[in-house]
């Protein structure tokens, strides 16, 4: 099913057309932590349990991350240390990639921010020890991540705290996450593929035209054609 909008009422188009009796026999429901699609899901599907997607929330740590990054760049500014806040935003991608893809350069200025910034640098393994957690499955990441719980509220950063009260507010959907292993990893592939479709249309008039083109290109569909028997 393919249809315009992005919203409960869009969703709940989709579970109206499933059916009541196709919709009790999902069991996971893989979605980012907006409110809307939990509460619709979990409303529609009773028997479901709500997991929530890996990517958007280590996205919430690499953004908290970066409030972090930001601050001590212009506190530095602020207190004449210049040279010391331009060598820090030279250090901006040592501190988006994973260690395991670190070059020589970029996993030496990961160590001078932690001789220099240590909140950064706490900030920055706040986030590495989130992202872990998710490359785990079982009694293993659910231990993880309590620990990363009882770190977090600890750290004394602003945006880390708040992060802390985020992820625990979602603990049940991380932890089915973590215990089943869904992701919304294949549909995000397919969203990319529609967005390429979209951007080589250089857009579309109307909904109904990508939608077609995307059903016809990634849904396998095909109509007859007049000249075609």
């Amino acid at each position: 099913m393919a249809a315009a909008g992005h919203d409960r009422a869009t969703l709940q188009e989709f579970f109206d057309l499933l059916g009541p009796e196709r919709a009790t026999k999902i069991r996971l429901v893989p979605a980012d932590a907006a409110e809307w699609i939990g509460e619709c899901a979990t409303t529609n599907c009773e028997n479901a349990t709500l997991c929530l997607d890996p990517f958007h929330i280590v996205r919430w740590a690499t953004q908290a991350r970066d409030v972090v990054r930001r601050w001590v760049w212009n506190r530095l500014r602020r207190l004449g240390l210049g040279d010391r806040a331009k060598q820090l935003k030279n250090c901006r991608y040592a501190l988006w990639k994973n260690p395991q893809d670190l070059t020589d350069r970029q996993a030496a200025k990961l160590a001078w921010i932690a001789r220099h910034n240590h909140q950064l640098y706490r900030a920055y393994l706040l986030k590495e020890s989130l992202r872990l957690v998710f490359a785990h499955r079982g009694d293993e990441a659910i231990a993880m991540l309590d620990a990363w719980l009882g770190w977090a509220p600890r750290c004394q950063i602003p945006a880390l705290v708040a992060l802390y009260h985020r992820i625990n507010k979602h603990r049940a959907g991380i932890t089915a996450t973590v215990t089943h292993g869904l992701s919304n990893g294949l549909t995000a592939s397919v969203n990319t593929k529609l967005r390429l479709l979209t951007r080589i249309a250089y857009g579309f008039r109307s909904a109904n035209n990508p939608i077609a083109l995307c059903l016809l290109d990634r849904g396998g569909h095909c109509p007859p054609l007049p000249s075609r028997t």
